[in-house]
């Protein structure tokens, strides 16, 4: 078995001190804490499966209490909320009373279960999802028993697990006969979480069945499934291969669990060729991923950023940092998380977005998809209960560790803590107010003296860093870690300077003689209620002659960065953060209109292009 180079400190604690935690804070009293009554049909669905009428419902309707909880233990995490805490295990008490006997819990009635095809999805009748949102509950329950020991929550896991060995394990049925392969084959990944947790060897064998069924063919030679282990082998480009939608990223990530549980090299390869994929060619200016839901390789591509794909690509990502050790990884992880994620929440924590677009407005998910609205779910969507899962998901690769010691991927002020293997406690506190500025210090507090290293993570985009231990000087590599490697004692300290001069993305395509311009990792982005100009009469601005000062905003919902630059023609331009653009719902823009930037400009894509 490989054991992952970076792993999550399973006994850390990550206390955010900046506008993140304002999120945190809203997104838990706003609705993780009043989502489920809110909408109580989140369960009901569950109770009431096969009674008449049947209930009308979307085909990933079993979805949305997994997606919920897998959110909630996520930001609990982050917030140790011991009011979350508490309405975390009723729910899930509520939940686990719903399994019925066989270890089914979905949404869709008896002699439908798990055929991929139910009466109550239309007029008609339709395909399900339904293995889709046994995934998710799958996942969402190993959360909870990961972090509270919970013996009911592995047990109800297990039921489920041994029900698809029942049905789809050396049988004549197989799952990728169910349809909606790259939502239905998604168990393929919590059957390898449910392997490492229980070593029980018939969720294994199914796991690796799965993998085999992402080659087969319908009679007719046409795939049925996205092939994800040999098309990447071949060298096929993710949006190149049959089944480029997002939700395949969710069964792509079982490729990383089956590389550390069997050594197998060929499911490393397939799975960090397909992440490099997308970052190079379908990873939008703000972080975001897919274009009208599926890879188009095209990052100017203006279809749809749906909430769901940037969660799922924010995920693959964490599995690709705990894979490689790479840190560019872990700025891509940022620049998601602040620009795109940030994004598609609203301030107060109450609504996401379904579309968080590079230009244009942002739309709460409930009246943009308003569709999946139902009678007792009228909140619900497949957006709104997964967004918050991207705040949550910092709780996963904010602080991690490896066999050295400790890694520091998140900057911004926190007090983060840590238990290292020989017992002793490591406090880390960030005095900064990055990233609005790149001037970062970091008090290292053991609880007694103890050798370990420390790694910070420099961004690719700091060309000109500089770094300090106690006052003496150390060399930083952009798009490395600093490996600090000594006898640490309480008060140590080092200090970043990160260079947070503008770089540029030249756009090509779509975005053909525009640019995006970045201030460390934020997107600057314009938005018209900071400017008195509408976008469209907008002046360019001169690169060469770019000189911009932070400034503050009178307006009741201010951004957490505004900067105002001198136009072409003496008017001054006022850019803020993408994370805050839009959320009064004013129009905004990333790409803009800037004058002698060369097309050799330092990018965020270049490192990426050959960055292997």
């Amino acid at each position: 078995m490989q054991t992952p180079v970076f792993e999550r400190i399973p006994n850390g604690k990550i206390q955010l001190h900046d506008h993140v935690n304002d999120y945190l804070r809203g997104i838990t009293r706003q609705w993780l804490l009043v989502a489920p009554h809110a909408n109580s049909g989140m369960l009901e669905m569950f109770r009431d499966r096969d009674r008449q009428p049947l209930r009308n419902l979307v085909p990933w309707a079993g979805e949305f209490a997994g997606k919920y909880l897998t959110a909630a233990v996520q930001i609990l995490r982050l917030t140790q909320d011991t009011e979350l805490e508490k309405y975390i295990a009723g729910f899930v008490r509520n939940l686990i009373s719903l399994q019925d006997e066989d270890g089914y819990l979905g949404p869709f009635p008896r002699q439908h279960r798990l055929t991929g095809w139910a009466p109550n999805t239309g007029k008609e009748g339709g395909r399900t999802w339904d293995a889709w949102g046994h995934y998710h509950l799958m996942l969402g329950l190993l959360l909870f028993h990961e972090d509270t020991g919970d013996k009911l929550a592995l047990r109800c896991v297990k039921r489920m697990g041994d029900l698809f060995c029942k049905m789809f394990l050396g049988t004549e049925n197989r799952l990728v006969d169910t349809g909606s392969t790259e939502m239905n084959l998604a168990p393929v990944h919590t059957l390898c979480l449910l392997y490492k947790q229980t070593k029980s060897q018939k969720y294994l064998d199914l796991a690796l069945q799965v993998v085999e069924e992402f080659s087969a063919k319908d009679p007719e030679g046409a795939p049925l499934a996205g092939d994800y282990l040999q098309a990447p082998l071949a060298g096929q480009e993710f949006f190149e291969t049959p089944k480029p939608r997002w939700e395949s990223l969710h069964p792509i990530m079982a490729l990383a669990e089956l590389y550390w549980i069997t050594g197998e090299p060929n499911y490393r390869a397939a799975f960090e060729h397909i992440w490099w994929s997308i970052v190079r060619l379908d990873r939008h200016n703000n972080g975001g991923f897919s274009s009208g839901e599926k890879a188009q390789g095209n990052p100017y591509h203006p279809g749809a950023i749906e909430t769901c794909c940037t969660i799922a690509w924010a995920a693959m990502s964490v599995e690709m940092l705990r894979l490689t050790g790479n840190s560019i990884v872990a700025d891509e992880l940022e620049l998601t998380t602040l620009n795109s994620v940030i994004g598609l929440h609203s301030s107060s924590g109450r609504w996401v977005t379904y579309n968080t677009p590079m230009d244009g407005v942002r739309k709460a998910s409930a009246h943009d998809i308003v569709f999946q609205a139902r009678e007792g779910t009228p909140e619900l969507n497949c957006c709104s209960v997964n967004g918050p899962r991207g705040i949550g998901l910092i709780s996963d690769w904010a602080l991690m560790q490896d066999e050295e010691g400790i890694v520091v991927n998140w900057y911004g002020p926190s007090v983060m803590k840590a238990k290292l293997d020989s017992g002793v406690s490591v406090t880390i506190e960030q005095e900064t107010s990055y990233p609005q500025k790149g001037q970062i210090s970091i008090r290292v507090k053991p609880s007694r003296k103890a050798e370990f290293c420390l790694k910070l993570r420099v961004p690719y985009w700091s060309e000109k860093t500089k770094a300090t231990l106690n006052g003496k000087r150390v060399k930083a590599i952009p798009g490395h870690y600093l490996k600090l490697k000594q006898q640490w004692k309480p008060g140590d300290v080092v200090k970043l300077s990160l260079d947070m001069a503008p770089h540029y993305w030249v756009g090509e395509q779509e975005c053909e003689g525009l640019v995006s311009m970045y201030r460390g990792p934020i997107l600057m982005t314009c938005d018209r209620r900071f400017n008195d100009s509408d976008l469209a009469d907008i002046s360019p601005i001169d690169a060469r002659k770019l000189v911009g000062k932070i400034v503050s905003s009178k307006d009741n919902y201010p951004p957490h960065l505004l900067m105002e630059f001198e136009g072409k023609v003496g008017t001054n331009l006022r850019l803020c953060d993408f994370g805050s653009a839009g959320e009064g719902g004013t129009p905004y823009r990333s790409w803009l209109k800037i004058d002698n930037v060369e097309k050799a400009a330092f990018s965020p894509l270049n490192p990426l292009r050959s960055g292997r």
